[in-house]
């Protein structure tokens, strides 16, 4: 614990398949050290997971291989998961791209992937000769069934080696537009066939571009896969603080009582990045800040924040209970959209004293983008624990720094018996970049006389004196041993659309379609446009993070 003035005003490798195919084509790290865990380098926190979350024998086959996703985040992961023994005794990956490429080809890939990453754990001595033994790699068309074919054949060849059935995880690390032709190729061939072992698949987002396409894919990809099967990922969702926050809610008497519109006067949940487009102004132009980050991952973490106590601690019981608050939110008419939310695109500014250009001026950006960068919306909740009490999200780019947070912002005390008045108790969950938790309160100050000031209780979680996961290594894990507890459902995927369909179709950006705010409308390395501070209301302020 530590006390602060606070100053925001508002929270083991094993061998490969036997048989070989021929020779048909087919940065600084903050690696985790061994500090404070044992001579191996192994997490002692990984001791139990170990005895009660090691999934059975299986193939993982990664679509898109050889694209960003599975480069930075996906190889590291499963290599983090092997290194510690969690992947089982049996267990080999095979990588699919369109790109000609040779087994010993891949694992020289990979390797390197595995070495230049931010996100490798440490290297213990001989792991990376031993994980190249698990690399395969077939190429091919993903709209032809050759491809699948030769998938096919790895499953086979993985069975010989291994023994039992043949349990295949699929992720679609691919664009979008490569989902539904992907999941059809595989019901082709059975693939999705779980008479010889299960098959599940993963699919990243953006499930769809609004509520129409996605029920579109929804109904394409249950034409192969029952909805059991299919694993919606959301890395938000693997995140130690996001869990945490039902931990802390559910599992402590003091915080329950108090999670209700009797003591809450609002929430405000915050997804800020202070980079650019990096590179991704093809994806960005098409998809802006509501399909990117609104629609998902702050979806998710208000029906998180929001939910009721769910009967048990399984995956249907909490997907339910997300539904029901997201089918709770009032819905925004289209007449209504300027009234609860915001929107914004940044113009040339400074970060950390260097200039930094504006949204038009990045590459790939036409001059004239009506694309926005920032959003702010105030959701309400018709339901009985939340009635009048409003949920704040918002997310921009090239905000002050990057950082996630839930912010429960309680009530004034009913009395202001003290002189200076007293600010609102805040219980904050912060996602990243610090993950912790903190609980700011109002305290004496030292002295003669009844001064009071703010003071903050931290709890972070570096506490534990173990480094945190990847969040796609605790999904990756759960996806292999079939807990879908993480993965939103069908239906939390529509009622989200549902909730953000009136904002998008009131924002079309297409030529001639709606009214635009003179963009860009805030700059760089300040909190988004001015418009932002109206949408909170004037007895409230955002968090200054």
């Amino acid at each position: 614990m530590k006390e602060k003035i606070a100053s925001q005003t508002v929270g083991v490798a094993q061998p490969a398949p036997g048989a070989k195919k021929g020779s048909r084509p087919s940065a600084k790290s903050r690696k985790r050290t061994a500090d404070g865990a044992g001579a191996d380098g192994q997490n002692p926190f990984r001791t139990t997971m170990r005895r009660s979350r090691a999934p059975e024998p299986a193939t993982m086959v990664i679509f898109g291989v050889t694209g960003d996703l599975s480069r930075r985040k996906l190889l590291p992961a499963i290599f983090g998961l092997w290194q510690d023994g969690l992947l089982g005794s049996a267990f080999n990956i095979v990588g699919v791209g369109r790109q000609e490429m040779t087994d010993d080809e891949f694992k020289d890939y990979a390797v390197k992937a595995l070495q230049e990453s931010k996100e490798t754990d440490a290297i213990q001595p001989g792991s990376l000769e031993k994980f190249r033994e698990l690399l395969f790699y077939e190429f091919g068309e993903f709209g032809e069934d050759e491809v699948y074919d030769l998938v096919g054949q790895e499953l086979d060849r993985a069975e010989a080696a291994h023994g039992g059935r043949k349990n295949a995880l699929f992720y679609l690390s691919t664009p979008p537009s490569l989902f539904e032709p992907i999941s059809n190729g595989l019901g082709r061939l059975g693939l999705a066939d779980q008479s010889e072992g299960w098959r599940r698949i993963v699919i990243e987002k953006p499930f769809g571009r609004d509520l129409d396409s996605a029920r579109e894919l929804n109904a394409a990809i249950h034409a192969t896969w029952d909805e059991s099967q299919v694993y919606r990922i959301d890395h938000y969702l693997g995140k130690e603080t996001v869990q945490n926050l039902m931990a802390i809610r559910f599992g402590n008497a003091i915080f329950e009582p108090l999670w209700n519109r009797g003591y809450v006067d609002h929430v405000q949940i915050t997804a800020a990045e202070d980079l650019g487009l990096e590179g991704r102004a093809g994806y960005y132009e098409e998809a802006g800040i509501v399909r990117d980050m609104l629609q998902n991952h702050l979806m998710q973490l208000f029906a998180l924040t929001a939910m009721e106590p769910p009967a048990a601690f399984d995956a249907d019981a909490i997907r339910d209970e997300k539904t029901k608050v997201l089918r709770a939110v009032k819905p925004i008419p289209l007449d209504r959209v300027d009234q609860v939310a915001v929107r914004g695109q940044y113009g040339p500014g400074s970060m950390d004293g260097e200039r930094v250009p504006g949204y038009r001026e990045e590459p790939g950006v036409k001059p004239d983008s009506r694309t926005s960068t920032y959003v702010a919306v105030k959701l309400e909740i018709d339901n009985w624990r939340w009635q009048g009490v409003p949920f704040f999200l918002r997310t921009g780019k090239r905000l002050p720094k990057k950082v996630t947070e839930i912010a429960v912002v309680f009530k004034r005390a009913p009395l202001g018996i003290f002189p200076g008045g007293l600010e609102r108790n805040v219980l904050a969950f912060r996602i990243q970049p610090d993950e912790g938790v903190s609980l700011k309160f109002s305290s004496k100050s030292p002295g003669q006389e009844m001064v009071l000031r703010e003071v903050v209780m931290d709890f972070r979680y570096d506490a534990f004196g173990a480094q945190l996961e990847s969040p796609y290594s605790r999904l990756l894990l759960d996806a292999l041993i079939g807990d879908a507890t993480l993965f939103p459902r069908e239906d939390e995927v529509d009622h989200a659309w549902q909730i953000v369909s009136g904002i998008l179709q009131a924002w079309d950006v297409r030529p001639g379609k709606g009214r635009t705010p003179d963009f860009p409308n805030y700059a760089a390395g300040t909190w988004g446009p001015e418009d932002a501070e109206a949408l909170i209301g004037p007895d409230r302020r955002w968090r200054r993070l």
